[in-house]
């Protein structure tokens, strides 16, 4: 390289550094005031139902260019699974501009046509326009640029969103500014000063109506940028480049995008970390307690106060993935699976605080844990002297929490090693919220302890936010996510043909309280179906003995009753099988479509069990009353899912389900319809994830 090349090369660093940073530091010192359409929201935060929605254009007029990463630095917060790209020019001015943004994750597509018809890389362009939208990206377009006419709306955007039906939102951007002498009038932002971002109403192309389309969207790029140009009379607030510690952060804010957790003041309370530690010695005698109970592992109880066997020596970054029992295990499978096929190669440590879930575990990643690249743990309980214990042994480079699993010196800890932590299927209920609001400077140390969070419903993203949590986005529910269960294909077989074409029904998940309820309800199905097999599955397999004498207490069978944990099959007199074993309910939502999910039918704390386990099997299911764990998901399914409220009732449902095969055939298909729409969630959480661990 000449002396002449290194002058030009340092140059252009040096104007490139300069312009980034008077960009950040006037538009960070701007208070803003952001305003959107409901639609516009929508769209931006990933709020739409449904999966595999168009990607989205964002126009704005070119003269906007400098402002726009306002609009990125307030979004990809709340939004982290969103990916900005910007169609911009070949020319030397626009690849300065490429070269500003940059470290600010926003992608530049180059290519534009000159009026000469001269190609300069729009065809690729627009090929590759074509396929970000399809995988739902948000790509942003200047369509009066690169030239002009000033604020007239060219035909190419107009023909992108009409050939893929990706609806175009229209922005307008002013701050304190001065104006550039060329053929838009570029604004440049000044300092301290006040602006407005304005989302109009998303405007959608139809085929054959472009001209239309061209005027419509004219007009509101015009009146979004009148709308922004009118003095701002509130301050929603700062817009910042890192998250401030210690401070809780509204909606409203802005801010550059980080995966970094707020970790330089994420000690907790010294109240709870005190009440913690000396409640310790009681915490042994507990863990003792439940030992002898079984729910506890003898040899593993050092486990929990954070105390490990030799950690395997595994390459790779560790995640740390802590889902409580089953049902968070269950869920959080799939994205394990796509942390695992992650490149660089990634390890897992997967901590439960039950003893089911680790056998779960055991089961799904037998090949994985012989070689170090998934481990397993007792989550230690939250005793500060125990979690640190823990993090010094197996160092892990992020932490992910599921549901409702936040614990405040687990989080306190991971702050002060630097260690991001973040939730994934965030579950916030109207009693978690009222709890946490009880203890003001927890919840706000625990919060601001969290990179981020993705909620598994609006209702819970907001009840975080209310709290202070920063970004929380919506992307989905991992239990609709999650794939079905599986089976063994050789036990599937040897049941089918031991049941043969006799009618069969299941209660799942069940517990102590309503099974009775459940056997009256077999008793009397038994009146109209004499042949009907009623199979119950507990919640806690321990229960087996215990279900199968209240059977026989029940009337329904007068000698021994058939357990599966015990390797004993039903023969034809039999009219109830105990099936408690765990991890093998994929093969009963295979033998019937007629499923009642259990938990429900007596007065519980919460209530429910996941009701799409049996819903990807186009299961029609029936629950009780009782179903506040997963009031959502129930709502979600519909009219797939019918509520009964005495035994009367769900045997009136069954009797319905196996008089008319048909009717439980498409109450299932339709419930199978919203059970399986998730099914990219897991590769795109395990995507931050692994952009987590990986940001040093």
């Amino acid at each position: 390289m000449s002396v002449f090349d290194f002058m030009r090369k340092q140059g252009r660093l040096l104007i490139c550094s300069a312009l980034r940073g008077w960009l950040e530091f006037s538009l960070q010192t701007t208070r803003w005031q952001f305003e959107a359409s409901p639609e516009a929201r929508a769209l931006l935060l990933n709020e739409r139902s449904g999966a595999g929605q168009t990607g989205l254009l964002v126009a704005f007029w070119h003269e906007e260019l400098a402002l726009s990463p306002v609009l990125w630095w307030w979004t990809e917060p709340q939004n982290p699974s969103m990916r900005l790209h910007v169609l911009i020019s070949r020319n030397r001015d626009a690849q300065l501009m490429t070269d500003v943004i940059a470290p600010w994750r926003i992608s530049a597509i180059h290519g534009s046509s000159d009026r000469k018809g001269k190609n300069k890389g729009g065809a690729a362009a627009l090929r590759r326009i074509r396929a970000l939208l399809r995988e739902g990206h948000v790509v942003t377009v200047m369509p009066d640029g690169p030239k002009g006419p000033r604020r007239q709306v060219q035909q190419g955007v107009l023909a992108l969103a009409g050939q893929l039906g990706a609806p175009i939102i229209p922005l307008g951007i002013m701050c304190r500014c001065f104006r550039v002498k060329s053929w838009d009038r570029m604004v440049v932002p000044l300092p301290f000063g006040r602006g407005r971002i304005v989302c109009g109403t998303p405007v959608n192309v139809e085929r054959g109506e472009r001209e239309e389309a061209r005027k419509t969207l004219t007009n509101a790029l015009n009146a979004a940028s009148e709308s922004a140009s009118r003095p701002v009379t509130e301050n929603i607030g700062h817009l910042r480049l890192r998250p401030m510690p210690g401070r809780s952060v509204a909606e409203g804010d802005l801010r550059t995008p980080t995966t970094r957790g707020r970790v330089g003041n994420a000690g907790s309370s010294r109240l709870w970390a005190w009440l913690a530690t000396i409640i310790a010695p009681g915490l042994t005698v507990m863990l003792r307690v439940r030992q002898r109970r079984g729910k506890e592992v003898r040899e593993r109880l050092r486990e929990r106060m954070g105390l490990a066997a030799a950690v395997p020596g595994a390459a790779g970054k560790l995640v740390w993935l802590h889902a409580a029992s089953v049902g968070e295990t269950v869920s959080v499978i799939p994205v394990i699976r796509a942390l695992l096929e992650n490149e660089p190669p990634l390890r897992v440590l997967v901590t439960t605080g039950t003893v089911t879930a680790s056998r779960l575990l055991a089961r799904e990643f037998l090949a994985d844990e012989s070689v170090g690249r998934v481990v397993h743990q007792f989550v230690p309980l939250d005793v500060p002297r125990w979690v640190k214990r823990f993090l010094a042994k197996w160092q892990p480079d992020c932490l992910v929490l599921t549901e409702s699993e936040l614990w405040p010196n687990m989080i306190a800890a991971c702050g002060v090693a630097g260690i991001p932590v973040a939730v994934i299927n965030g579950r916030m209920s109207s009693r978690t919220l009222a709890g946490w609001r009880r203890v003001p400077s927890v919840v706000q140390r625990v919060m601001n302890g969290l990179a981020w969070v993705a909620a598994r419903s609006q209702e819970d993203a907001a009840r975080f936010r209310e709290l202070g949590a920063a970004p929380v986005f919506f992307d989905g529910d991992l239990k609709m996510a999650a794939a079905p269960l599986t089976c063994d294909p050789v036990l599937m077989e040897q049941v089918q043909k031991l049941l043969g074409g006799r009618p069969v029904w299941v209660a799942a998940s069940t517990h102590a309280g309503e099974e009775e309820s459940i056997l009256e309800a077999a008793a009397l199905l038994r009146v109209s179906f004499p042949d009907l097999l009623t199979i119950i599955a507990p919640r806690h397999p321990v229960r087996g003995a215990e279900l199968a004498r209240l059977v026989i207490k029940q009337g329904l069978m007068k000698s021994i009753v058939p357990r599966r944990s015990e390797n004993s099959w039903p023969t034809a007199g039999d009219s109830v099988w105990v099936f408690d074993t765990l991890g093998e309910l994929g093969i009963l939502f295979r033998l019937t479509r007629i499923v009642f999910m259990g938990n429900s039918l007596f007065p519980a704390k919460g209530g429910g069990h996941n009701p799409f386990e049996p819903a990807r099997f186009g299961c029609a299911i029936a629950t009780g009353p009782q179903i506040g764990n997963f009031e959502e998901a129930f709502a979600d399914l519909g009219h797939a899912v019918t509520v009964v409220r005495t035994p009367g009732e769900l045997a009136a449902w069954g009797g319905t389900m196996l008089t008319d095969p048909a009717l439980a055939r498409s109450t299932g298909e339709a419930g199978r319809s919203v059970a399986t729409r998730d099914a990219g969630l897991p590769g795109r959480l395990a995507g931050l994830i692994s952009e987590m661990a990986s940001d040093d």
